[in-house]
């Protein structure tokens, strides 16, 4: 009798940009990623816009429901398995549109629970990196699980140009790194959902 073959399961990806800046290079890392995961089998990344979100106001609670730009948001991070962040690093620290769209998926019910996450930063410096952890400090509240190899911290100043003037990966080494981060982040959700690839 032949073995029947199994398709790989997918997983989907919510990714977040924590600039809103049009020529980010932090958006650049997300879009190089999107590219990345065509090439994957099983990850599926869709980016998830945070600009058009209102500050987080519970005054805009009405009867447990939530302005519709907001709960468009959260029922993309609830359909997600998983999240991929990407912020530059703003006075030690996440960026105030990240934590704003962080603070509404929050509100009950909690949309980030139980999933699996990464961070990737690129800045000048140590690559945005103090964001990253300050992120995870936050993630352990909202029960987000985020990978823990490999780490992605890109300098964007160090020559070679990293980035075009667009904000595009241009970096091939930076690209193998987001593979990897992809396929780590892959193989973790699966982990976490009790699957196997």
């Amino acid at each position: 009798m032949a073995a029947v073959a199994t398709a790989s399961p997918i997983i989907k990806v919510a990714a977040l940009c924590g600039s809103l800046r049009k020529g980010s290079y932090n958006r650049g890392l997300l879009r190089a990623a999107i590219d990345i995961s065509k090439t994957l089998k099983g990850v599926e990344i869709e980016y998830v816009d945070i600009s058009e979100l209102p500050f987080m106001n519970t005054d805009l609670e009405v009867n447990g429901t939530y302005p519709p730009v907001v709960e468009a948001f959260r029922q993309k991070i609830l359909a997600a398995d998983s999240v991929l962040f990407a912020s530059p690093e703003y006075n030690y620290s996440v960026t105030g549109p990240l934590k704003n769209a962080i603070d509404w998926a929050s509100r009950p019910p909690n949309a980030w629970a139980d999933k699996a996450a990464a961070i990737v930063s690129t800045g000048g410096g140590f690559g945005g990196g103090r964001s990253q952890y300050h992120l995870r400090q936050i993630g352990v509240y909202l029960d987000l699980h985020f990978i823990n190899k490999p780490e992605f911290f890109l300098n964007a100043f160090q020559p070679p140009a990293k980035f075009d003037s667009d904000g595009n990966l241009l970096d091939d080494s930076a690209k193998q790194q987001l593979k990897a981060i992809l396929l780590s982040l892959y193989a973790f959700t699966l982990r976490l959902q009790g699957k196997s690839a």
